[in-house]
């Protein structure tokens, strides 16, 4: 008898445990304006981010990145990025204002010159995040298109409608690829409302000439942020190194 209330009790122990309402997952604050308390000149956010390409089949990481990003009082004010390629070749981007400057093994520059200037203020290589959460346009276009389920976002938006709400795309070679073409992607939120990681893919079509190999060929990224609002610098080379030509 002794046994079988023993038994009982720890059943009746079990079935409380599961009975046990769940913890309610922390409410996520509002993302847009969360960022907007952190768009102070002279700070920033910092990030990694890793690419591919697929065609479907296989998959090829490309290149591999860490930076920063500086903000102005709307969004983006400058970045700095090292990065390397596939083949482990180094290269790096700075860009202030509506300039960046390139260095590296993926320009070949006049001797003396170690950077090379040309439009900034968009994503620095075609394999860079082409969503950019620090733009306070771009983040509230994501949220509006995109499904939230606990502190995820989920969505698409096509490159026509992101060059509307994003210089950071804008400015880019891309604009000129297909206008419909669609991006999918996921945030990540914290319980601050702050984007922790961003991943992004699409199919490229239609592409420019020069980057015909691109052409139907899958680009995804995933970026993660973190330090939002921690005080950072991001300054153009000296212009004594700089060239604004390339050697033919």
């Amino acid at each position: 008898m002794k046994k079988t209330i023993t038994a009982l009790s720890v059943l009746a122990a079990v079935l409380l445990v599961s009975a046990a309402p769940a913890q309610a997952a922390a409410p996520v604050a509002d993302p847009v304006r969360a960022l907007k308390a952190k768009l102070v000149p002279g700070h920033g956010v910092h990030f990694t981010e890793v690419a591919n390409w697929s065609d479907g089949v296989d998959t090829l990481q490309t290149d591999t990145g860490e930076g920063v990003l500086q903000f102005s009082k709307k969004g983006v004010a400058g970045y700095d990025l090292k990065g390397a390629t596939w083949d482990d070749q180094k290269f790096r981007v700075v860009s202030v204002g509506d300039t960046a400057y390139y260095s590296g093994a993926i320009y070949e520059l006049p001797k003396g010159k170690t950077w090379y200037a040309t439009g900034g203020g968009s994503l620095p290589t075609i394999y860079g995040q082409i969503l950019n959460p620090a733009e306070l346009t771009t983040l509230s276009a994501l949220l509006k298109k995109g499904t939230k389920a606990g502190n995820k976002v989920t969505g698409k938006i096509t490159f026509a409608d992101l060059a509307k709400v994003s210089p950071w795309f804008a400015r880019s070679i891309l604009t000129e690829w297909a206008d419909e073409t669609e991006i999918s992607y996921t945030l990540t939120l914290s319980s601050a409302g702050l984007v922790t990681k961003l991943s992004s893919s699409y199919r490229a079509k239609d592409v420019t000439e020069s980057f015909s190999q691109f052409e139907g060929g899958i680009i995804s990224v995933d970026t993660r942020y973190s330090g939002w609002g921690g005080k950072v610098s991001v300054k153009a080379p000296a212009p004594r190194t700089v060239t604004h030509t390339l050697p033919e």
